[in-house]
C-alpha cells in the first residue's frame, strides 16, 4: 500500500501564521478553570523517517502545552509509525502496533495512510500539522456529550511496577451495538534524536507525549446505570523510561466506530 508524507508548511511566513492562531484563540475564549475540561485524545501518527513530519511534532507540543482551546483538555499521543524505516532512518520510537492502529483508523476515514495523520477523539483527521484546523476540531470534541473516566494509582513498587485502579461512568455518545473497550497507554516526554540518515539527515527531533505501551484492559457495560466499568491495572514501566517524564492515560474507544467517549490522564508516581 502506498503510503505518503502530507504537505505541510515549511517557510517563516507559516510559523507566524500557526503562532497567530494560537494568539488569537486564546484571546477569544474565555479563562476556563482546569476542572471544566474535558479531556480530549489527540494522536500524532508521526514518524522521524518523514520530513513532513517536524512541524506536525511540534503543533502536538504546543497543544499540550499551552492548552489553546478554552474547554478542552488535550490529552496528546505520538505514535510513530515503522513504514518510513525503510528509507535510511531507523525511528527508535516507532512500532508495528501503532502502524496497525493507524490502518484501522484508515479503514473508518476510508483513505490512504499518510503522515502526518492527527486524530481528534477517533471523530475527525486532519493534516497533522495544520494548527487551524486542529483547534476547530479540538473545541468541536470539548463540546461532545462525554463519558467520565477516573483514573487513580498507587506508588510503584520497587520493580517499577505501579497498580491503577480505573472507573469509567455510564456511557455517554455511545453508538447502539457498538462495544465500548477501555484502554490503558503509557506516555513518555522529552524524548529526541539526533538524526543523522534519511529525509530528517542532520536534525534534531524532540518529541512529546511518546507512546510506550498501549494495552486494552476491558469492556464497558452499556447497560450499567451508573458505573460501567471499574477494574485494577497493573503497568510495569520499563528501566530506559524516565520516570518524570510518563504519563498514565486512559480512554475508551468503540471497537467499530473508533470513537473515543471519554478519557483521563495522570503522571506516573514512581
Amino acid at each position: 500500500m502506498k503510503r505518503f508524507p502530507a504537505i505541510v508548511f515549511r517557510l517563516p511566513l507559516a510559523a507566524f501564521i500557526l503562532c497567530n492562531v494560537f494568539v488569537a484563540n486564546a484571546a477569544a475564549q474565555t479563562p476556563t478553570g482546569e476542572s471544566d475540561r474535558k479531556p480530549v485524545i489527540v494522536e500524532l501518527f508521526t514518524s522521524e523517517g518523514c520530513s513532513s513530519c517536524p512541524p506536525a511534532d511540534e503543533l502536538l507540543q504546543k497543544l499540550e502545552a499551552q492548552q489553546p482551546v478554552a474547554g478542552a483538555e488535550v490529552i496528546a499521543l505520538e505514535e510513530h509509525v515503522d513504514y518510513w524505516n525503510h528509507d535510511g532512518w531507523n525511528d527508535p520510537y516507532s512500532s508495528s502496533e501503532w502502524t496497525e492502529r493507524q490502518t484501522v483508523y484508515r479503514t473508518i476515514f476510508n483513505q490512504t495512510e499518510y503522515t502526518p495523520q492527527m486524530i481528534v477523539d477517533g471523530h475527525s483527521q486532519l493534516v497533522g500539522s495544520n494548527g487551524r484546523e486542529a483547534l476547530i476540531e479540538i473545541e468541536k470534541a470539548a463540546h461532545r456529550v462525554q463519558t467520565a473516566v477516573g483514573i487513580n494509582s498507587e506508588k510503584a513498587d520497587e520493580h517499577g511496577s505501579q497498580r491503577f485502579t480505573v472507573s469509567v461512568g455510564k456511557l455517554a455518545g455511545n453508538t447502539q451495538g457498538d462495544v465500548a473497550e477501555i484502554w490503558l497507554a503509557v506516555t513518555e516526554d522529552g524524548l529526541q534524536s539526533s538524526v543523522n540518515r534519511g529525509e530528517n539527515a542532520g536534525h534534531v527531533l524532540r518529541h512529546t507525549a511518546t507512546l510506550r505501551s498501549l494495552h486494552k484492559i476491558g469492556t464497558a457495560d452499556g447497560n450499567a446505570p451508573s458505573m460501567s466499568f471499574k477494574g485494577d491495572s497493573r503497568v510495569k514501566f520499563e528501566p530506559r523510561w524516565k520516570p518524570e517524564n510518563l504519563h498514565v492515560v486512559v480512554f475508551v474507544q468503540e471497537k467499530k466506530s473508533r470513537i473515543i467517549l471519554g478519557a483521563a490522564s495522570a503522571k506516573s508516581s514512581q
